[in-house]
């Protein structure tokens, strides 16, 4: 592919750009020049990105003569997997590409809570971590279909003033590109670090093949788990160009399944964060003390609340740039297991605001004690996590966006033994960035 030339549609080069032109707003969506079309932050993430893989494997089949060739998935979800598949590092090889983080090579274990911060995790830490942060995404806070693929992008809709990423392409896909981008000699972070030029790196296609997994596991890992329904979904389209170089127009519906419709599996490994498990910080007693008792006086819970400063709902729009812990009222409590079964509790961001060319990383917690770090993956009060990718947008494109994060927490209050409480407190935590909060509320989803 990389020997092609540059205008050939099957060529290295060009493939790139297809994933370019897609993430970072050279299309605008027919008949409404103001919405422009974007693959990520929708529901739109997953299928376009099977399609991309799906055509991509069949151009590389072709041209070395093998009808049989499946992409390797880089398997970053299970310990033995977490560090860079060697045969990517190799400097003579075509798979190797010298703009990545020189920070994190060779043996150097994948973190998906990447922040800012010096992580001095030990290795058995990062897989817990790692681990944890797996269960929340794919089992705990994935429970509706909307969680997982992110909100509805129909026609007219704009992505940048009110999309939602699903719990996948936020981490560990997000953190996985910018993790392995060059911060320190690159001006974007290129080449994973950012969605204009992630494609340029091989490492991009075995990376979007084991999020492709993810799709594939999510409906096997827990109860009642469908894809979507919605015609709007399934009758959208996108357009590749396959291993003849033609143009192919591919719907949805048409990769929902892909061992019958695309005739590709994945190979069968062990999942060991199906079965992780989270420990509360604190135990019941505490955090009432520390969080609910305005009428307490004894001295042990208002030094607990001393130490809590709880930001008002009326002080928002905010920039987050400290930890800040808000008070939320619960429309709905003590719910019985039907109800949760057909309702997912789910705290609401909204009103996200941010620079698109810029990484931003913000965790929410529930009920987190102040004293302290702030609650992170392997705590029963992390609820998830917002991530950015910087996109390179076309010139006279949008570079802010507001947006809004929703997370399941279902489970988590159940974990906490707070379902029957009137309020919780959500705690946002900057780890990357600049970004402005809107606003903090409860929501009800129902499939």
């Amino acid at each position: 592919m990389k020997s092609l030339p540059d205008d050939d549609p099957r060529s290295f080069k060009q493939q790139a750009n297809i994933h370019c032109a897609y993430c970072n707003g050279a299309y605008i969506q027919t008949g409404f020049p103001d919405a422009r079309f974007e693959v990520h932050s929708s529901w739109l993430f997953f299928p376009f990105h099977r399609f991309y893989l799906h055509f991509f494997e069949r151009i590389l089949g072709k041209l070395i003569g093998d009808p049989t060739f499946a992409l390797p998935y880089w398997n970053w979800d299970n310990p033995p997997g977490m560090s860079i598949p060697s045969f990517f590092m190799n400097p003579n090889s075509p798979l190797h590409d010298p703009i990545r983080n020189p920070d994190h090579q060779e043996s150097v274990l994948l973190d998906m809570d990447w922040s800012d911060e010096v992580d001095s995790s030990s290795p058995e830490e990062q897989y817990k971590t790692n681990l944890s942060l797996m269960h929340t995404q794919m089992v705990t806070g994935a429970s509706k279909a909307s969680l997982f693929f992110g909100s509805a992008l129909k026609a007219g809709d704009n992505v940048t003033q009110m999309s939602s990423q699903g719990t996948i392409e936020a981490t560990p896909h997000g953190i996985v590109h910018v993790w392995m981008g060059d911060w320190t000699n690159q001006p974007n972070g290129e080449n994973m670090g950012t969605l204009y030029s992630a494609a340029r790196d091989p490492i991009f296609y075995s990376h979007h093949a084991n999020v492709d997994r993810m799709w594939n596991l999510w409906k096997t890992v827990g109860p009642n788990r469908k894809d979507i329904s919605d015609p709007d979904w399934l009758e959208s389209a996108f357009v590749f160009y396959d291993e003849d170089k033609n143009l192919v127009r591919c719907k949805i519906k048409d990769c929902i399944d892909s061992r019958k419709q695309l005739k590709y599996d994945y190979q069968q490994v062990p999942i060991p964060w199906q079965k992780t498990t989270t420990t509360p910080k604190a135990t019941r007693k505490t955090v009432a003390s520390a969080f609910g008792a305005e009428k307490s006086a004894n001295a042990a819970g208002h030094r607990l609340r001393k130490k809590r400063e709880l930001t008002p709902i009326s002080a928002f729009p905010l920039v987050l740039n400290k930890s800040i812990s808000v008070m939320v009222p619960r429309p709905k409590k003590s719910r019985n297991a039907s109800e949760k079964k057909d309702e997912e509790e789910v705290v609401v961001v909204e009103g996200i605001e941010l620079d698109l060319g810029k990484v931003v990383k913000f965790d929410v917690a529930v009920n987190d004690e102040d004293d302290g770090p702030p609650a992170g993956p392997q705590d029963t009060e992390f609820a998830g996590t917002f991530v950015n990718v910087p996109h390179k947008k076309k010139s006279g494109g949008a570079s802010t966006c507001k947006t809004s994060l929703r997370l399941g927490i279902t489970s988590l209050l159940d974990d906490l033994d707070v379902d029957g409480d009137d309020t919780i407190i959500v705690t946002l935590t900057p780890k990357v960035g600049e970004v402005k909060i809107g606003g903090v509320k409860i929501d009800y989803i129902t499939e």
